[in-house]
């Protein structure tokens, strides 16, 4: 029951006028009773720490529009398309239902295209196209993927329901920081505009909740992808901003060494789990993302032992991912991946003094090794699974705990919490799992979190 309704529910029986509360001792005691309930709620709502929520890959609203230097590349990725967009020219890009068909497929594809300036040496939109992502600094953009198609495209709407229910407001003490999902990062020294500003944007939105809730530290709550930034943004500031402002990490479904099945986003396309899509027809766009570099399966966590893909005439590790994208035919990814990928996932423990919850599905079967017939790259391939959460597999999953456990000289705060049978996408809709974050973000809120230097897991 939200605050609202209780306090209508019991205020209504009362008299309007003061004295007639004041001439019954017991109507007297229950408004006061009530009014230490209003009091105590608005305490309890005021000691909540802000929290902020960054989304996975495709985990937010994406628009775009063209200008005069955009080719089409046929009659159904003209300009006209697609017909409704706002008097500036904007339209969603992600998600667009249109997708669905054929030839807007092919035109999804080739809007969603990145491109490596050898020049810049840098990521950038095809010619024509502006993007923007909306509503930055609120969850709007996080709830759902297109406000006309709720059912369909529902992405943290029943997270963020849960929390305004335990008293969390969007814009008070609650905020979302949606992206260019496209867009990756690269090592500190090179150039990386689009991710650079987000990690800026980001800092700042850290530091203006923080403000807006009187100087109280910050909680990130991160899924998926969203935990890399994260990872990147404590690992670029110094220990004493860590300090000031971030009171604890909560990271959901977290690839902190990639996943197998991004592999097979490169070999084969993958449709996400849209149905009828051809996935060959978005496998070039898929290859052109920056983030999915960044997704493709560490040598840092894969042990160089593990086959990920085997062919008639080669096989694949985490140590030679270089020579995977080579044998696919995407040589212009090869030193994207080497200079501004590889060297972050070299780069992989949290920074100190962070306190970190990692909350993660398992028991899901998760492509785990991918084995490909005469027909190669074109066709899928016979898939052998492992344990995960369906789309991450379980050694990436427990990576940043298990670099603790190794780490001798670290005795830095880690939790571990497994959730059989939920997957990468369900523990922001299953219920047990909602319970299970709000149990987490509500032992935080009360103080009641581990002070001591701590490495638990819990079932």
């Amino acid at each position: 029951m939200s605050f609202s309704s209780s306090f209508f529910s019991v205020l209504t029986p009362f008299p309007t006028k003061w004295e007639g509360i004041c001439n019954s001792p017991l109507r007297l005691l229950q408004f006061t009773l009530l009014l230490m309930a209003m009091m105590i709620s608005l305490s309890q709502a005021n000691n909540y720490h802000p929290i902020i929520l960054i989304p996975g890959a495709g985990g937010n609203q994406l628009e775009a529009r063209l200008t005069s230097e955009y080719k089409p590349s046929g009659l159904f990725c003209d300009r006209w398309y697609p017909i409704k967009k706002d008097p500036d020219g904007w339209f969603r890009l992600w998600f667009d239902p249109t997708i669905l068909i054929t030839p807007f497929t092919k035109c999804f594809a080739e809007r969603m295209m990145l491109y490596y300036d050898n020049e810049l040496h840098d990521y950038k939109n095809a010619p024509g196209l502006q993007t923007r992502v909306p509503y930055f600094g609120s969850v709007k953009s996080l709830l759902y993927l297109n406000p006309r198609l709720k059912r369909l495209t529902s992405y943290m709407a029943p997270l963020v329901k849960a929390l305004e229910e335990m008293g969390y407001r969007d814009g008070q003490n609650l905020f979302g920081a949606p992206y260019d999902f496209r867009y990756g990062l690269a090592e500190e020294g090179h150039t990386s505009r689009v991710g650079s500003t987000y990690l800026n944007d980001l800092k700042n939105l850290v530091e203006n909740a923080s403000a807006l809730c009187d100087g109280m530290r910050v909680i990130l709550l991160s899924h998926s992808l969203g935990g890399l930034y994260v990872h990147q943004l404590l690992t670029r500031n110094t220990q004493s901003w860590r300090k000031k402002y971030i009171k604890h990490f909560i990271a959901l479904s977290t690839p902190w060494g990639g996943a197998v099945e991004q592999m097979l986003t490169f070999a084969s396309g993958n449709t996400l789990g849209i149905p009828f899509a051809n996935p060959l027809l978005v496998r070039d766009e898929q290859r052109s993302s920056e983030s999915n570099l960044w997704l493709l399966p560490s040598p840092t966590v894969f042990p160089s032992g593990k086959l990920l893909v085997i062919t008639k005439n080669a096989s694949y590790s985490g140590a030679n991912i270089a020579q995977f994208l080579k044998d696919l035919g995407v040589e212009n990814r090869v030193y994207p991946y080497k200079s501004r990928i590889l060297p972050m996932l070299r780069n992989f423990d949290l920074p100190s003094k962070v306190k970190v919850t990692c909350m993660i599905g398992c028991g899901v079967k998760t492509p785990e090794t991918l084995i490909y017939g005469e027909a190669g790259f074109d066709e899928k391939p016979e898939i052998v699974y492992g344990d995960g959460d369906g789309t991450v597999n379980m050694i990436s999953l427990r990576a940043l705990e298990m670099e603790r456990k190794g780490n001798k000289n670290s005795h830095e705060y880690v939790k571990l919490i497994k959730m059989a049978g939920v997957s990468h996408g369900g523990i922001l809709k299953d219920r047990a799992s909602l319970r299970k974050i709000l149990n987490e973000i509500s032992g935080i809120n009360s103080g009641h979190e581990s002070d001591s230097s701590a490495l638990r897991t819990t079932q």
